[in-house]
């Protein structure tokens, strides 16, 4: 089952200039999929476009079943949350409570449900003891995983993550990136990611690059990692890791095109043993 199908998408900010130019792809339900490209590919521009925050020139989006029109709309939003690279962005309330409180305020829920829910994403995200703590006075790992507690209180089906880490030093960047894929693991919500952190995307289902304004590879970890030709002329980076066994497999040590680093580590201490 797909949650997002997006078929032939044009957007352009100017009237002339296409920053989206006839994009297509699908999201299975439960997936995890990157979306990488360089700066001004056009990929934060659709994570925008799906999540009704600007108005496509053509083509079609569909989320879970429901196409993106002004009819539909408040039901996509339902369904649908995104979390931004500035997570001052998207604070309401006074206290870390109040602004998980207030999207459930706005979906009607009922008061003596809240403070139940409100516990439960402060608790997944480990925000729990900092409920009555004003916002401005967190860090920017703290911030970000309050903007995700709160996005995670309204139940959505979708969530979008537009280079959520990108804002936050190493540790942090490192510990938010745990927190989405626990999400993920344990809800099995469909997680859709636009991101620079290449570790990220050798971590998930599925990867959807952007050049220029249009989708020009898709596939997996491995398949896209595959062409490193072709993503170093998009000035895209390769992980570490596969860069090693490319080098590796010139010298005639023969691996698969592409392991994260502990199955490489693994495998190369295997070879070793053989010997």
């Amino acid at each position: 089952m797909k949650s997002v199908e997006v078929k032939n998408l044009f957007f352009s900010y100017n009237g002339n200039d296409m920053t989206v130019s006839d994009v297509s792809f699908s999201v299975e339900k439960g997936s995890y999929t990157t979306i990488i490209g360089h700066n001004g590919s056009g990929k934060s521009t659709v994570a925008k476009l799906l999540a009704g925050l600007l108005e496509k020139r053509s083509g079609t989006i569909n989320i879970c079943g429901y196409e993106l029109n002004n009819e539909n709309l408040t039901e996509i939003r339902r369904r649908i949350g995104i979390v931004f690279q500035n997570p001052d962005n998207q604070f309401i309330g006074s206290t870390v409570r109040d602004d998980i409180a207030f999207g459930l305020e706005n979906h009607c829920v009922e008061r003596e449900k809240m403070d139940e829910i409100i516990e439960t994403y402060a608790r997944k995200v480990g925000m729990s003891r900092y409920l009555d703590k004003e916002p401005g006075n967190l860090s920017g790992g703290q911030k970000q995983r309050v903007a995700i507690a709160g996005v995670l209180a309204m139940a959505p089906e979708v969530l979008i993550f537009d280079e959520a880490t990108s804002m936050l030093d190493p540790q942090r960047k490192d510990e938010i990136k745990k927190v989405i894929r626990s999400l993920h693991d344990e809800s099995g919500l469909t997680i859709l990611s636009i991101t620079h952190d290449i570790d990220e995307v050798a971590g998930s289902d599925n990867v959807l690059v952007m050049d220029h304004g249009k989708l020009v590879l898709t596939g997996t970890p491995a398949e896209i990692f595959s062409d490193q030709d072709r993503l170093n002329r998009m000035r895209l980076d390769i992980p570490f890791s596969a860069q090693l066994i490319r080098s590796l497999n010139k010298k005639g040590v023969r691996l698969r095109p592409f392991m994260g680093m502990e199955e490489l580590a693994e495998e190369l201490c295997r070879l070793r043993s053989q010997k």
